[in-house]
């Protein structure tokens, strides 16, 4: 009888000790993506960012010079190497930091305004609305870069009055474009 007792007694510390064992030997799973895939997959996607960061800090420098000397020809230079950095950026970065490129093609955009081709300027804002999917951008004062920049690429003679009253541009830019539109006719 007494041997039964002590059994019962040693019985529960037993059994817990061979469950802790039995647990240590099971594998420990991550259960999602923080398999060796997931970490070389965003690896790669921070390297892309970092070299994209890095050339479009090199544009922007190209772009300051320009503004700074006056020189037309470097805006056109700046927006060539952000076109190249958004190219070279591939699949790896396609989808990240959206908004930071969005600004970044927006600025490469302008340059090609500031440097007077209108129709690279036009060609790359079809781009711009292809690739980040119709998302636009706004401008300190809530006007709409794409709709903006859409009036200032237009290669016919110009939007209608009809037209332009349902852009979202600056009060500047529609007050301007109605001014031009009175001269032309008058």
């Amino acid at each position: 009888m007494r041997f039964q007792h002590i059994f019962k007694k040693a019985a529960i510390p037993t059994g817990l000790a061979s469950l802790l064992l039995i647990a240590g030997c099971i594998p420990a799973t991550t259960g999602g993506p923080e398999g060796i895939g997931f970490r070389q997959a965003r690896f790669q996607e921070i390297s892309a960012m970092r070299g994209y960061r890095g050339c479009v800090d090199d544009a922007l420098k190209v772009a300051e010079d320009a503004r700074q000397t006056g020189n037309v020809a470097a805006y056109r230079t700046s927006a060539k190497i952000i076109e190249k950095c958004e190219a070279d950026l591939g699949p790896e970065g396609a989808n990240i930091a959206q908004e930071e490129r969005m600004r970044a093609y927006a600025i490469g955009i302008l340059n090609y305004i500031k440097a007077g081709d209108i129709q690279k300027a036009r060609s790359n804002l079809e781009t711009f609305v292809v690739t980040f999917d119709g998302y636009d951008l706004y401008m300190s004062d809530g006007a709409s870069f794409v709709d903006t920049v859409e009036l200032l690429t237009k290669t016919s003679g110009g939007a209608s009055s009809q037209k332009t009253a349902m852009l979202n541009i600056s009060p500047t830019l529609r007050t301007e474009m109605q001014r031009v539109r009175f001269w032309k006719h008058n």
